[in-house]
């Protein structure tokens, strides 16, 4: 049987300054290949290029991946302001409708740093732009020198809800991650439930409430090192399971039409 596939959220670029592309980070095709054993697909994310009703019929499942533009405060009823930074209007287009209608019908998706925002805005959420400037909250950003792996490094621990879907995946209630984000949830969105806190109380791990199918996020970035890292492989495993199960559901409803 041939593996699933999963489409990965691909970010606009342009190289040297004037050849625009879709791409998505070599790690997460990886992950989702090496750990989740399926087919990795980057989408370009547009909607002059896709529907999210052509996504859906091709992929089994979705990673939302992470990136430089934000979620334009627009989507959540906030004004735009400096602070927001950039923006990916296209992006916005196909990846909240998208994960609405993954939510309903249950197929799967994970969602990474700015999906992970990506989730809490589709359903209803707001966020704040800069969550450092907030009291007591440390300074979540990528690190600006250094290293590719100094700037991946584990930097904080995530503290899980004892007997959430997290805890059962990781096999702990305390977990260290890395952190390369600006953003942060201001506002949880509905059937947004936060089963992960870095210790500024700052949520890292979420899921849709009821969700049919796997419907899971974190604010950090799992797929460094994902193949050796204790609390990557196993999240990226989980995945691949529930796609694997959606594609394999969706085989046998296709020959019980055919």
């Amino acid at each position: 049987m041939s593996r699933p596939i999963v489409g990965i959220i691909g970010n606009s670029y342009l190289i040297n300054d004037e050849y625009p592309a879709h791409a998505g980070g070599t790690m997460n095709s990886e992950a989702v290949s090496e750990v989740s054993g399926a087919i990795p697909m980057v989408i370009p994310s547009d909607p002059r290029l896709v529907s999210v009703e052509e996504l859906l019929s091709v992929c089994d499942g979705f990673l939302l991946t992470g990136g430089r533009p934000n979620v334009h405060p627009e989507e959540y009823g906030h004004p735009e302001t400096e602070a927001h930074g950039a923006f990916d209007r296209a992006r916005d287009a196909i990846t909240l409708p998208l994960v609405r209608a993954c939510v309903e019908h249950g197929q799967p998706f994970l969602a990474i740093c700015r999906g992970f925002q990506e989730l809490n805005v589709a359903m209803g959420g707001t966020l704040h732009p800069e969550i450092r400037d907030l009291p007591g909250k440390m300074n979540h950003r990528m690190p600006p020198d250094g290293t590719l792996e100094e700037k991946f490094e584990l930097r904080h621990d995530v503290t899980l809800v004892e007997g959430g879907v997290f805890h059962r995946i990781f096999g702990a209630t305390r977990v260290r991650t890395n952190t390369l984000h600006g953003q942060g949830i201001e506002k949880a969105g509905r059937r947004i439930v936060i089963e992960g806190r870095a210790d500024d109380d700052t949520p890292e791990a979420i899921r849709v409430d009821a969700a049919p199918g796997f419907a899971l996020g974190v604010q950090w970035h799992p797929e460094w090192n994902a193949a050796n890292d204790p609390v990557s492989r196993p999240l990226f495993e989980a995945f691949g399971d529930a796609v694997r199960d959606w594609a394999s559901g969706s085989r046998t409803a296709r020959l019980k039409s055919a």
